[in-house]
This record gives C-alpha cells, sequence and structure tokens, in this order.
C-alpha cells in the first residue's frame, strides 16, 4: 500500500497522483465512510483557495462524498482556517480544504477537518488511506433518494468576516492604521481586506487579484520583500503578508524590516502573560522556532515547549495539556481562544490590537526578541532513510554538536512535502555556523544525494 497523507494532508502536481480525479474520488469516498454514523443526513463542508485546478478536484471531491450518500457544503474560495470555522458552525460532520498552502499553482493538496473544525489525527487519515487502496467500500453505492446533493453556500465568506472582527477588541478600531495587506492571490483575497477595512484601517491592497495560475507567484508571505517595499513606498504602519489558504502570515514593520511568526508569538505571550491570559504559562512552538524566543519567553516568566515541525503537531500538543497559545516560525501562529488551526487574519488582529492598546510601533513591539544568527540549507536526496541510521551524516552531527555546545544547536531532518533534507544550525557566529551547516549538507549529499 502506498502513502498518501503527508504533514499536512495529501499534495502533489496536480493531474498526476496522487493529485487525480480518480484519487479525489476516492478519497471523497473515504472521507465519507469514515464519518457517516448514525442512521441521518450528513453533510461535509468543501471549501478551496484559488487554484486553476480547484475547479476539477472540487468536483471530484462532490461526485465521491455524493457516491456515498453524503451531502455536500460548497463554499468556495475560503481560506483555510475559514472551513475550518464553517465546518464547526454549521455542526458539519467534516471540512475539506483543497488547497497546496504556499506551494505554486501547479500543485494542489486536500486536508481534512473533523466536525469540530481540527485537523485530523494520524490513526484516521490512516484509515482514510487504506479505504482508497482497498476494495471494502467498492459496492457502497445508494441509489434513488439515499444518494448525496450538492449545496452551495453562498454567505459563507460572510459568515466567516464577522467571526474574525469579533476575535479583534470591541473598544478599538483600526482608525489611522496604514496598512500594506498582500493576499497573495489566494483564498483570503476577498475576505481579509473586508475585515481590515470594516475595522477602519487603511489599505493598501496587494495579491487581490487571483487568476487561477498567480497564488503565491511572487507575492504573499513567500515574498515579504514585496511588501517591504510597498511599506517604505506607502509610509505604512505595517505590512501582512498571508500565504495561499491564510493560515499563516508574516509581518514587516514600519520601516521595512521582517517580523516573523517566532517574534509575533514572543509579543503575543507578553501581552497574554500581562493579561493573565496565557494558559498554563506555556508557549508551544516546534524545534524550528529561534532559540532567541526561547530566551526572550523565560525572561517574561514563561516556557516553550517543542513539538515536530507542523501546526497539526503543535495543536495536538496544546489541546493535550490546554494551553492556548503556539505556533511555528513560519506564520502558522494558533490561537485556540479564537479558532482550531492557524489563522493568518486572527494573528494579524491581535498583533494590531497589541500595537493600538500599547500605543507602539512594531518595531518597537518586535524588540521584545534577539534573533540567534540561523542557517538553513536545502539539501536535494533521492532518498529517504532514518538520519541517525546513516554513520556518516550522524557522526558529523554530534561532532558539530559538541563544539557548539549550549551556544547553538543542529537540526537535520526531512521535508514532510518536498525530496528535501533541511539542514538547520543556530548559533552566535553566523560564519562559524554556515561553515558548519555546509559540512553537514556535504555529508547528507554524499550518503543521499
Amino acid at each position: 500500500m502506498g502513502r498518501l497523507f503527508g504533514t499536512d494532508g495529501v499534495r502533489g502536481v496536480a493531474n498526476i497522483e496522487p493529485m487525480t480525479v480518480e484519487t479525489a474520488t476516492q478519497l471523497g469516498r473515504g472521507i465519507s465512510y469514515v464519518f457517516k454514523s448514525e442512521p441521518r443526513r450528513h453533510k461535509i463542508v468543501v471549501g478551496k483557495d484559488t487554484r486553476l485546478s480547484g475547479y476539477m478536484i472540487e468536483n471530484a471531491l462532490t461526485a465521491g462524498i455524493c457516491s456515498m450518500g453524503v451531502d455536500v457544503l460548497l463554499v468556495g474560495p475560503l481560506p483555510t482556517p475559514g472551513i475550518a470555522f464553517i465546518t464547526s458552525s454549521m455542526r458539519a460532520d467534516a471540512g475539506v480544504v483543497i488547497s497546496a498552502s504556499h506551494n505554486p499553482f501547479q500543485d494542489n493538496g486536500i486536508k481534512f477537518f473533523s466536525r469540530d473544525g481540527f485537523k485530523l489525527p494520524d490513526e484516521v487519515e490512516t484509515k482514510i488511506e487504506k479505504l482508497v487502496f482497498s476494495d471494502k467500500i467498492d459496492s457502497l453505492r445508494p441509489t434513488a433518494s439515499e444518494v448525496g446533493k450538492a449545496f452551495r453556500i453562498d454567505d459563507a465568506a460572510g459568515r466567516y468576516i464577522v467571526f474574525l472582527k469579533s476575535t479583534f477588541p470591541k473598544d478599538l478600531t483600526l482608525d489611522g492604521v496604514k496598512i500594506v495587506l498582500d493576499c497573495a492571490n489566494g483564498a483570503a483575497y476577498r475576505v481579509a481586506p473586508a475585515v481590515f477595512a470594516e475595522l477602519g484601517a487603511e489599505l493598501v491592497t496587494l495579491g487581490v487579484k487571483p487568476d487561477g495560475e498567480n497564488i503565491n507567484s511572487g507575492c504573499g508571505s513567500m515574498h515579504p520583500e514585496v511588501i517591504s517595499k510597498a511599506v517604505k513606498e506607502n509610509k505604512a504602519d505595517v505590512g501582512i503578508a498571508l500565504d495561499g489558504d491564510a493560515d499563516r502570515v508574516i509581518f514587516v514593520d514600519e520601516t521595512g524590516e521582517l517580523v516573523d511568526g517566532d517574534h509575533i508569538m514572543a509579543i503575543c505571550t507578553a501581552e497574554m502573560m500581562e493579561k493573565k491570559a496565557l494558559n498554563k504559562n506555556t508557549l508551544v512552538t516546534t524545534v524550528m522556532s529561534n532559540m532567541g524566543l526561547d530566551v526572550a519567553v523565560r525572561k517574561l516568566g514563561a516556557r516553550t515547549v517543542k513539538t515536530a515541525v507542523g501546526d497539526r503537531y503543535v495543536v495536538e500538543k496544546m489541546r493535550e495539556n490546554g494551553y492556548n497559545l503556539g505556533g511555528e516560525q513560519s506564520g502558522h501562529i494558533v490561537f485556540l481562544d479564537y479558532n482550531t488551526t492557524g489563522d493568518g487574519v486572527i494573528s494579524a488582529l491581535q498583533i494590531l490590537a497589541v500595537m493600538k492598546r500599547q500605543d507602539k510601533t512594531l518595531s518597537e513591539l518586535a524588540g521584545i526578541m534577539e534573533t540567534f544568527p540561523q542557517v538553513l540549507l536545502n539539501v536535494k536526496v533521492k532518498e529517504r532513510k532514518e538520519i541517525d541510521d546513516i554513520p556518516e551524516i550522524a557522526s558529523k552531527i554530534r561532532g558539530i554538536q559538541e563544539k557548539l555546545g549550549d551556544r547553538g544547536r543542529t537540526l537535520v531532518r526531512f521535508s514532510g512535502t518536498e525530496p528535501l533534507v533541511r539542514v538547520m544550525l543556530e548559533g552566535e557566529d553566523e560564519s562559524e555556523i554556515a561553515a558548519m551547516a555546509e559540512e553537514v549538507a556535504d555529508s547528507v549529499r554524499r550518503a543521499l544525494g
């Protein structure tokens, strides 16, 4: 049996396995079977980003779901967190997002939410995977009135906009705040501008004209240099860049300097500690977060808990232990008090609220954290093996970590979505760690390239 699911659903080049019409139809049938319980009409929400292939995958999923006697609620282009919200709000049995997040337009992906708006755990994904590859449900074919229907939910975006605005303090507005907003020509191209404008902000919008092929292309959170330039040209107070499905956000401050997810978490940790609102005084981060974040959080009297890379693992740790703030350096920030997954617009609203409440610029707020020099190299590989089982790589990593001691760290891992090994080093001396990172990368190339 093959492996369909990666760290964030099923993903690949559209119209090539596994992102084909045939597999999408089977995934629709599989998710329907897993979530179809007592004898009643069941319903699954299906939403997407702005990729050309979204139409194809959407129709295939809808066909598969309806063929199992389950109804489909179509919401069209909507951010991933918006689909999670609609799934929970409408008491649907599950939600499906058609998106490849920050990947280029020729890729696409499918990820699932359970009825409570949380991403599916590994064991449920494995169950769906087995159904796709087996013939267990091939003969289950409702007929006549038992076949599912598809409905379009025309006001889904409006519902989500109202929800997003409710997460911003009622006593504040964004009057007088000039924002450069880059929606990556993605799923938030209508929703995000409406939210910030209705709260009173003056907007300069970028990436709000999707054509099916320009999602993430030279825009959005993968290209913060675009909003950096626009902030300086327009003398804006802040730049906000979303990715294609708007579950992550990256900022630039009023000087055009990048403010990443680690700084966002540091700022929000400070605000929530001040309000005694940070559950168990704990922030959940991944192993990719900078050591400077750990230092900043300790100074605030809080602590960090680490997980594997992937916002789903951050959320799982948060739910297991009752934590309410977590995220990734890449800009996935999870406020469980508001939503069940990373939400770029909610994250932006929380930062804007702190700026307004404290009457400080973003550069002043970002000064709460000093970033340790970090070097990240991506090495193309031909095969996947346990890093610890490859003596040449393992010994190189051990030797370098011994040299760094507690002044730095080494992290080597496989990408969850691409044939890459990611080599990351942190330390006090950038030139030193850059050389060390190259040494590790060379050993990876020799062993796996």
